[in-house]
């Protein structure tokens, strides 16, 4: 079927393709003289600086925070059969996942692509920083993460109203890299926690302790590129990955929840 535009008034043709030139110019400076364009990560300004302040910014904040192991290659082969090999185990298993949960959390060969992490500089702070963003969206695990955080927040919205984070820029005062500083293990005890405080036994008819194993494999096979390099993270849950919000959440409520405990106890 054949399908026709109306095509644009010559004025703003004209416009378009001088738009088109000033774009060209802009990425040939930027190429040539060594600078990142980047989107500020409040206020949706623009911010330029030569490519080694942002690789000395990414240096300082690995470093500091030390979530991540560098990795001597791509690691995509070997997550994305890890991952396959344990979604068909489980589909294969009466009453694990059901085949239409198994579609949508499967990865496919053909689309999956390695992580990678980028930066927006914070030009409100002093000295300026930097926050990682990964690009998740065809990440091996992003169906998994994607499936719990739609099974898990809803719960967690009605049991823990009205306080939850809402996004990475609402996070409790005082609280700082949350993303990156969640310790894995002790995260999954919270989430476990949490479903069973409140009597949940399944979620989407999926056992608790499948749950448990989904969520271990977006938390701990989070791998990806940063320019030629390639890391693991070791701490924490990707930011851009749906499900990590999610359990930023649940870690604040357990850590919300002692937190008034203390406090009230003689």
């Amino acid at each position: 079927m054949l399908h026709y535009m109306t095509p644009l008034p010559f004025i703003e043709h004209v416009r378009a393709q001088r738009d088109l030139q000033t774009m060209k110019l802009i990425r040939l400076k930027l190429k040539k003289n060594k600078l990142l364009l980047r989107e500020t990560d409040k206020g949706g300004n623009l911010y330029v600086a030569h490519i080694n302040e942002f690789e000395e910014k990414a240096i300082e904040y690995r470093v500091k925070t030390g979530a991540y192991e560098e990795l001597s290659s791509s690691p995509i082969e070997e997550i994305l059969s890890k991952v396959t090999r344990l979604l068909n185990d489980l589909h294969a298993k009466p009453s694990q996942i059901s085949s239409p949960q198994y579609k949508k959390i499967i990865p496919s060969r053909l689309t999956v692509e390695l992580v990678y992490m980028y930066y927006n500089p914070k030009t409100h702070k002093n000295p300026l920083t930097l926050r990682p963003i990964m690009n998740t969206i065809h990440a091996v695990t992003t169906g998994i993460s994607r499936f719990l955080d739609q099974s898990i927040r809803p719960l967690f919205d009605m049991h823990a109203q009205p306080r939850p984070i809402i996004d990475g820029g609402h996070l409790l005062s005082g609280i700082t890299n949350l993303y990156t500083m969640l310790p894995q293990d002790e995260s999954l005890e919270i989430l476990e926690e949490f479903l069973r405080e409140h009597h949940y036994e399944k979620v989407q008819s999926i056992p608790i302790r499948i749950i448990l194993q989904l969520a271990h494999l977006v938390l701990n096979d989070t791998a990806f590129a940063d320019g030629n390099k390639f890391y693991r993270q070791i701490i924490g849950g990707a930011m851009g990955s749906p499900f990590t919000l999610t359990l930023a959440n649940i870690f604040m409520w357990k850590w919300e929840k002692c937190h008034l405990w203390c406090n009230r106890t003689p």
